[in-house]
């Protein structure tokens, strides 16, 4: 038996962490949104009890350190399920861009063994394995766009987004998520207003969807690597409305009412991504 399932990407339009914990762990509150720009997944099942990973990609490892691969064993250990398995990643998401690829690969995992062995476990029982994975996988089994809070276990689906146009660039860096975290606490940063943000997607209002956009993590990202900053501000140069990291970074998406301004970008910087959302 085997199955092929779709792993989109997510772009923050909202990032905050109003809370750290002393034990380090942080309450998040964030808006995400899942875009076009996808991953695909196909599990197989095998005899025996091996997990295995392959992927087009040289970036990413083929054992337990694959979030797809804890997805897995996660998934059997918790429904006693015996059987071997093969997993096959098609990447089109940059590895370690802020884009949630890894947690979205692991969510449709989660989603593809959930069908393959008719468990029939509700999303909320799915994204509680999932936490145990990544705290971006529970948001990335719902998908769309919602309200992430808590420490990423508490999901709420928000209202469709109006029709806009992500421009996606990401600068040839690498960043540690687990660095930049660390960092909440030690650097001041800018906190958005997340609930203008909910409050113009709950009345489909573009302009205050734009305006109030925000990412408490990039300040300590840009002070790493200026040059996020030096592609925000391009962006909104060449005709996006606005622009905004995304995640720990260090991809960067500007947004456009239309598409013909999207492509304006694209045409003076062709390294970079076009996504219908």
């Amino acid at each position: 038996m085997k199955i092929i399932v779709r792993a989109p990407a997510k772009l923050n339009l909202s990032l905050d962490a109003p809370f750290v914990h002393s034990d380090g762990a942080i309450e998040w509150r964030m808006v995400m949104t899942s875009i076009g720009l996808s991953d695909y997944v196909q599990v197989e099942t095998t005899p025996g009890d091996t997990i295995e990973i392959y992927s087009n990609s040289g970036f990413l490892p083929n054992d337990n350190r694959n979030l797809a691969y804890k997805a897995a064993h996660i998934f059997l250990r918790e429904t006693q399920i015996k059987t071997g398995l093969k997993i096959l990643i098609e990447k089109n998401i940059p590895v370690a861009a802020g884009l949630g690829g890894g947690s979205s690969d692991a969510a449709a995992v989660f989603k593809a063994l959930n069908i393959l062995f008719d468990v029939g476990l509700s999303l909320k029982e799915l994204a509680k394995m999932g936490l145990q994975v990544d705290s971006d996988v529970p948001y990335c089994i719902y998908g769309d766009t919602a309200l992430v809070s808590g420490r990423g276990d508490i999901i709420t689906p928000l209202a469709k987004l109006p029709k806009m146009w992500f421009v996606l660039a990401k600068p040839h860096v690498s960043v540690s998520t687990p660095r930049i975290v660390k960092k909440l606490t030690k650097i001041p940063v800018v906190h958005p207003n997340t609930d203008a943000l909910l409050h113009g997607i709950a009345t489909n209002d573009y302009q205050a969807i734009v305006a109030n956009m925000g990412n408490a993590l990039e300040t300590i990202t840009i002070a790493e690597h200026p040059q996020i900053l030096t592609l925000k501000e391009r962006l909104v140069k060449y005709g996006c409305d606005g622009s905004q990291m995304s995640g720990s970074g260090p991809t960067v998406f500007g947004v456009c009412r239309t598409s013909s301004r999207a492509k304006r970008y694209i045409i003076v910087f062709p390294g970079s991504v076009m996504k219908f959302i």
